[in-house]
């Protein structure tokens, strides 16, 4: 199908998340119909993030300056760090517009399954940027999962001596969420972290 540049194409797509062999085909096929307009853009665009973009040496997002645009804008208040696992975590809540604060990428979690600790993960600067003082609260914004449950208590015995305030996002219902078809584990969570009406 289309020789070898296009099989290569297909294939180095397809191992883009969200896109299986017939999407990445479907990809392919319209980046190939419009070189000009889509394909080579594309490609240009490409090449510049992977020369440009790096990953910000004080919260470990990615961005085209070090330290980051939210590192560096004096609108955000620094004195407030949510902690993510991912940057697509961080995404999401800059989407949302929730958080006004400055942010910790920790690049995953804890896992002894995974092999992963702490040395793998980016907390050591996380806890710097702790010790040099300004800090009032850390928000562990981790998954509901053991493995961020692990992480989220590991973070709060780390972070206790300093005196900072650590917090953890809510878990439980869903907006628009039925208690009968929820999983035990977030019923649990629920009721466990209720708060006043």
């Amino acid at each position: 199908m289309g020789g070898g540049d296009v099989e290569r194409l297909i294939q180095m797509l397809s191992r883009l998340p969200g896109l299986g062999p017939r999407s990445a085909r479907r990809a392919a096929l319209s980046l190939l119909q419009q070189p000009q307009s889509r394909l080579l853009p594309l490609a240009h665009v490409m090449e510049a993030a992977a020369r440009n973009v790096r990953t910000c040496s004080s919260c470990g997002t990615l961005d085209s300056c070090d330290p980051c645009s939210i590192c560096r804008d004096p609108e955000r208040d620094h004195g407030l760090i949510c902690v993510v696992e991912t940057v697509g975590d961080l995404w999401a809540l800059e989407r949302a517009l929730i958080h006004r604060g400055v942010y910790q990428v920790l690049g995953g979690t804890l896992s002894a399954l995974s092999g992963r600790g702490p040395d793998d993960l980016n907390i050591a600067s996380l806890l710097r940027r702790v010790e040099a003082g300004g800090v009032r609260e850390v928000i562990l914004a981790l998954g509901a999962t053991v493995e961020g449950a692990t992480t989220a208590h590991w973070l709060q015995e780390r972070l206790a001596p300093s005196g900072v305030a650590v917090t953890r996002v809510g878990h439980g219902v869903p907006i628009g969420g039925s208690l009968d078809v929820l999983d035990d584990g977030t019923l649990v969570a629920a009721l466990t972290a209720r708060r006043p009406a």
